[in-house]
């Protein structure tokens, strides 16, 4: 198929696409060739993801595998580090996503998705991913920002999703038309919001800086703390492009996830029922679950952690030369019925009965380059499905949600449109044990 009808497959088309290409393909894994980019090969073979994600950090290359983000993130992102850069920033902003620091946020996530929950209409259609992208906004800015209300904090809110809206378009994927389009057109309209963006944060970081407020608890304070192995503090730029990445990681994917969510509840009551009575017994492996389903049925990085070929590899019985992308497919295992038996269906009990695979499971990537931000982004998926399933039952709007694909992300298209009503009361005991049998039957 002509390069030209590959890239417009994969950009309209992001689930049905890849899928009728596996179709045809012959064997478990096949090639993309995309306008502007190198050769993808997808694998979709467990065996050869684990060769993939185990591979030496000199022979493939993730960072420069997701070389496409750099002009939203910056060049000093964790996601686009290799080998040992890669190793020692990740190092600095591990502990700002785990442990005690992780559970110090759910606060701050209760009270903001609370009032967030108090302005969604109920019984009339709402597009519900718009809602998500904005709590999701308030709370990196607050927690990982670290910015209390004022105009910062306002002019933030409005300009951060205009820059990443530029994934929207099919011109954040092509680096070459990029360079043309400098100061001109949309690719311009990014720039001139992008430099407004950074005199706030280059603002921001002096000022925290000077203040050296030791109260502080956000992952601001935690970088501005932070030193390099030979004892150096972390530049501005470094701490620039980290709470950049942050944003990219843990704002824009887990709205997206929650929006799929909804989606996926209001067209399954009994799940939506067994949810609601887990959450009222205040017990939490069925949310895990749910949330586990969710990820599984609509990962929202299909193609996680593209690596970069920089020296010959042999995966699988192929050969794969320099200057090849290598690609988990995580939409395709995780559809894949020898892994998951009915594959498409939503059925949350699959993950009460045993845990995600390492190399089955990838909504996060995996290997030594798993999202730093998963903790927090099931945090706040928690949070939010746990406040919505004690307030709310969600009824379809539409016989069937339709995907975009936004840059290398794929979110609900038609916005998670859905029906919000008033749940009456907590479910009884007898009804969660009902809505159970019925979800394994």
């Amino acid at each position: 198929m002509p390069t030209a009808l590959q890239t417009i497959g994969w950009w309209m088309r992001p689930l049905a696409f890849p899928d009728r290409v596996r179709a045809r393909a012959d064997g478990r894994r096949y090639t993309l060739k995309l306008a502007g980019q190198p050769p993808f090969v997808l694998l979709t073979d467990p065996d050869d993801v684990k060769a993939l994600m185990t591979a030496p950090p000199n022979v493939l290359h993730p960072g420069e595998g997701a070389r496409i983000l750099e002009p939203i993130v910056g060049p000093n992102s964790v996601i686009l580090l290799d080998e040992d850069l890669h190793m020692e920033q990740r190092k600095l902003m591990l502990p700002a996503f785990h442990g005690d620091r992780m559970q110090r946020l759910t606060g701050l996530m209760d009270e903001l998705t609370e009032r967030e929950l108090d302005g969604w209409p109920l019984d009339a259609p709402v597009e519900l991913h718009p809602r998500l992208q904005a709590l999701t906004l308030e709370i990196i800015l607050r927690a990982v920002f670290g910015l209390d209300e004022g105009p910062r904090l306002d002019l933030l809110r409005e300009r951060l999703p205009q820059i990443l809206s530029f994934g929207d378009s099919p011109i954040s994927l092509m680096p070459p038309l990029q360079r043309l389009m400098r100061g001109r057109g949309r690719f311009g309209r990014f720039e001139r919001d992008r430099a407004e963006v950074d005199r706030e944060l280059y603002a921001l970081i002096e000022e925290r800086r000077a203040e050296r407020d030791g109260d502080r608890d956000d992952v601001l304070a935690m970088l501005l703390d932070a030193t390099h192995s030979d004892g150096s503090p972390m530049r501005d730029e470094e701490i620039r492009d980290e709470l950049m990445t942050a944003l990219v990681a843990g704002h824009e994917t887990t709205a997206s996830s929650l929006g799929f969510a909804f989606e996926q509840l209001a067209r399954s009551r009994d799940v939506q029922e067994r949810l609601a009575a887990s959450v009222a017994a205040d017990e939490t492996a069925y949310l895990d679950a749910t949330i586990n389903e969710v990820l599984r049925r609509r990962p929202v990085l299909t193609i996680p952690e593209p690596r970069l070929v920089k020296r010959e590899i042999e995966i699988g019985g192929w050969t794969y030369p320099v200057g090849a992308v290598l690609c988990a497919a995580a939409y395709q295992i995780h559809h894949d019925p020898a892994i998951y038996p009915d594959p498409y269906a939503f059925k949350p009990e699959r993950f009460l009965e045993r845990k995600p695979g390492t190399y089955t499971f990838l909504p996060f990537g995996g290997g030594r380059r798993r999202c730093l931000g998963a903790s927090f982004a099931l945090l706040e998926m928690r949070v939010v499905l746990r406040a919505a399933a004690r307030r709310f039952t969600v009824s379809a709007d539409r016989p069937r949600p339709r995907v975009r694909r936004r840059m290398i992300t794929i979110a609900p298209g038609d916005g998670a449109r859905v029906l919000l009503s008033r749940r009456p009361s907590p479910p009884s005991p007898s009804a969660a044990a009902a809505a159970t049998e019925r979800a394994a039957a």
